[in-house]
């Protein structure tokens, strides 16, 4: 929102719009809002930065180059590329992959990391959730209500979650609405153009199987990814970037904003304010490579 507004052109590189705030129902500390849904507050922040001309790529970057006249390449997973003056790493903690064959060239062609997000492109369809935990049961809980059959494949004898949800979800198998596939690991995603089967492996009876389906979620979790980042900037030892008051990482022309850096406080508004500095900063720092003058924001200059 804010690089848009000076007039930068501006791409989002994403997996999904809101990390870890997808995951909360009811958010009560975000400024104006007593109570807003993750979901609908992301979905608003898309929105306005959309509004001022922001870009979005649904893709997961695989590595950021540097060359010698100070311009950085971005490539994602799908062997899209992007140069740019600038970078501001913002992507917090990512969505936790299988790692599994398929994964990577059917992401966001049937592989999605946000049920909320993608859930209404399968109404009347065939999906899996596969993960652990609430976060997974949760997925099953909003799919239900609009794909024709929901598995639900992990790894124990038994789901982990709460046993209020778990219930909620046993009650859906009478009707095949809602199917529990016990014991089980994803060994490939399986399709063309888009997802078509898994291939899942029985740790009890040691046999693959598979089973067909139009879309497969995700839900193991989020981590936070630095790999790709650390030959270009300094990391803390909890692998998180440095940044300075500026949120400046130790390379020129790389910002960094919210729960990926080494500031302390880990909450949506306090992201949010990085990232407008880092916006900011980037602003200031093209315009210093174009030999024109710096600008000092303050609450004037913010209203344009």
């Amino acid at each position: 929102m804010y690089a848009s507004r000076q007039g930068l052109k501006t791409v989002v590189i994403t997996k999904d719009i809101g990390g870890q705030a997808l995951l909360t129902n009811d958010i009560e500390n975000y400024p104006a809002f007593e109570h807003v849904g993750g979901f609908e507050l992301m979905s608003r922040f898309e929105q306005q930065a959309k509004g001022f001309g922001a870009e979005f790529a649904y893709e997961e970057v695989s590595s950021i180059q540097e060359d010698k006249v100070r311009q950085f390449t971005v490539k994602t997973a799908s062997g899209s590329h992007y140069d740019t003056r600038t970078v501001i790493l913002a992507f917090g903690k990512t969505p936790r992959d299988l790692d599994v064959p398929g994964e990577k060239e059917l992401n966001g062609k049937g592989v999605s990391y946000c049920a909320v997000c993608d859930g209404p492109l399968f109404k009347n369809k065939t999906v899996s959730v596969v993960g652990t935990g609430e976060s997974a049961l949760e997925a099953a809980i909003y799919l239900k209500q609009l794909a024709s059959k929901v598995n639900i494949i992990h790894r124990g004898d038994k789901p982990i979650g709460s046993e209020e949800t778990i219930d909620l979800l046993q009650q859906q198998q009478s009707n095949g609405k809602v199917t529990f596939i016990a014991n089980s690991v994803v060994k490939s995603v399986n399709g063309g153009s888009k997802v078509e089967s898994l291939t899942l492996f029985n740790s009890k009876t040691n046999s693959e199987s598979k089973i067909s389906v139009d879309g497969v979620f995700i839900e193991m979790g989020y981590i936070a990814k630095t790999n790709i980042v650390k030959d270009l900037v300094q990391l803390n030892k909890n692998q998180e970037i440095v940044v300075d008051k500026y949120c400046a990482t130790s390379r020129r022309g790389i910002y960094a904003a919210g729960d990926v850096t080494d500031v302390p406080y880990k909450q949506a508004v306090i992201s949010s304010g990085q990232g407008a500095i880092a916006a900011l900063s980037a602003y200031n720092y093209i315009q210093k490579l174009a030999g024109k003058p710096t600008v000092k924001f303050d609450w004037k200059s913010d209203k344009k």
